[in-house]
């Protein structure tokens, strides 16, 4: 397959990208982005390479802080016109949103110090905040206790449910006590399983309680054929693409810091796996997207 660069047509002249993607869950705060790499910058390359949206995960009080103010920033500068004004700059139509949540790898700092960050950016700026999250179960490194992780996660899907929130779950070798959490309590109304690691098993699990799955850089590793399985098997209206920037850089860009341009990458393989075109995923996942996080 020819590859285009992005804003250059086949004939060499520049146009804009024909497919148009939301990368759903990336990490943009200063600890989380490359080393010299500006906030604007990485953005304006996504942008150039045809993401038209992105949402900023946080995963504990401080990131969660971080993610609003840095909506914040991004959309002031697109609100006063500056973005496609500029060469290199942010497009004034990029949108930009943020989640507030305790990852698992947190849960023994608990989730009050969340709370209250999450209440009072509610109180004032509820339209910057998509969902709660990621938050859920880490079996795989075990930072927090089992018994803590289980009772954080508890506490962000009541905290979903009574702001009417997307809940973003992060779920690593932990399906049973996931899903267990999630039916005790109830699902909220929107639930996303994020950077999805499971086979066609787990998926069926996860979408009978109406769950959206999220595809990482993952599906393109070549030892992840039940992670692709799954995928080949998910609705398009539930299936949605996402760095987990800058962790899980897609090839042919593994070993480097992943960025949110890159999660072309990851719907290209994609819609290899469900046998449609790359800009039909870009728009279904971008659906879908909208739909998960209630974006209108």
């Amino acid at each position: 397959m020819t590859t285009v660069e992005a804003g250059e047509s086949p004939s060499g002249g520049s146009t804009a990208p024909a497919a148009r993607w939301i990368d759903s869950h990336c990490h943009l705060q200063d600890k989380y982005r490359p080393e010299g790499l500006e906030l604007l910058s990485e953005l304006s390359e996504a942008a150039a390479a045809g993401v038209t949206g992105v949402v900023c995960v946080g995963t504990d009080a401080a990131t969660s802080r971080q993610a609003v103010d840095l909506v914040r920033a991004v959309r002031r500068e697109t609100s006063a016109g500056r973005g496609g004004a500029r060469g290199g700059a942010v497009p004034d139509d990029f949108e930009v949103w943020a989640t507030m949540g305790l990852h698992p790898h947190e849960a023994s700092d608990g989730v009050g110090e969340l709370e209250h960050a999450l209440a009072e950016v509610l109180e004032t700026d509820r339209d910057l905040v998509v969902a709660v999250g990621e938050c859920g179960f880490d079996y795989h490194y075990e930072h927090s206790p089992r018994p803590a992780q289980r009772d954080a996660f508890a506490a962000q899907v009541e905290l979903a449910r009574r702001h009417d929130l997307t809940l973003v779950v992060h779920s690593r070798d932990a399906w049973d006590d996931t899903l267990d959490v999630l039916r005790a309590a109830g699902p909220p109304e929107r639930t996303v399983l994020h950077c999805f690691t499971g086979g066609p098993d787990e998926a069926r699990r996860c979408l009978d309680i109406g769950a959206f799955l999220s595809f990482s850089g993952i599906v393109t590793f070549k030892g992840a054929q039940d992670v692709r399985d799954a995928a080949a098997m998910c609705p398009l209206d539930r299936l949605m693409v996402e760095t987990d920037a800058p962790f899980l850089a897609p090839v042919p860009h593994r070993g480097k810091q992943n960025r949110p341009a890159w999660v072309v990458a990851v719907g290209e393989a994609l819609s290899e796996v469900k046998g449609v075109t790359p800009s039909s995923l870009a728009a279904t996942s971008t659906s879908a997207t909208r739909a998960a996080f209630a974006l209108g």
